[in-house]
């Protein structure tokens, strides 16, 4: 089975805990994103939403930042951690169980949507940015990342990071979910959004636990 989501609701109880690699690398992803994100938005009293928040990790690191944020996924599973974590650390985070393509908010609710690891696996990636737009208030920002659609993203995301590294479960994605930039490009200006920089996000080195961490790369071949 290719786009298996039920891995969200799967390790949901052990999501804080970092005794799962493949979930630590989920964490290690934040600081990467945010390297890149922080330079186009000032988060501090921002209402944000983060789409397709998992168990929080994003979510979380926006709250600490000054962000007013709410949080949705489809996995209750793991909406029920990122709610009992955030509560046992004190933070204020909204956090609701939907998809994307059909928000549960009013039209300009949020300055910011981020949306992480996310729009390689909509049912209809159209609608999910149709919701952004609606939800987005003007001159509101959506910063994303997701997987482009060529070998090289295939052979990294399916063969290496499932396959051989296991730092996904097998059947996580399905390469024919991937998106070129182009036509992510296209899909942004047929929901009225306006295409900005984009950069390419990857390994840059080693922790103390030998897992990768994360941060932006000058080429975009993968993510």
């Amino acid at each position: 089975m290719r786009n298996d989501l039920t891995i969200y609701d799967t390790v949901a109880d052990r999501w804080w805990s970092d005794d799962i690699r493949r979930v630590r690398t989920l964490k290690n992803l934040v600081p990467g994103r945010l390297r890149w994100f922080d330079r186009h938005t000032d988060w501090q009293g921002k209402d944000v939403l983060d789409l397709g928040c998992a168990g929080g990790f994003m979510a979380e690191a926006l709250a600490r930042r000054g962000a007013n944020v709410t949080g949705i996924d489809p996995a209750a599973g793991a909406i029920a951690a990122a709610r009992a974590h955030a509560r046992a650390g004190g933070l204020r985070i909204g956090y609701d169980v939907g998809v994307g393509e059909a928000l549960p908010y009013d039209a300009a609710s949020f300055d910011a949507v981020v949306c992480v690891d996310v729009l390689e696996h909509v049912a209809d990636l159209d609608k999910v940015l149709a919701e952004v737009a609606r939800t987005l208030r003007p001159g509101g920002m959506f910063l994303f990342d997701t997987i482009n659609r060529n070998p090289l993203a295939r052979l990294a995301t399916i063969t290496l990071a499932e396959d051989l590294l296991r730092l996904l479960p097998r059947g996580t994605h399905d390469p024919a979910l991937f998106i070129r930039p182009a036509e992510l490009r296209r899909a942004l200006q047929g929901a009225g959004l306006v295409p900005g920089a984009t950069t390419g996000l990857g390994p840059r080195g080693i922790d103390r636990r030998l897992d990768l961490t994360f941060g932006p790369l000058p080429l975009t071949g993968v993510l």
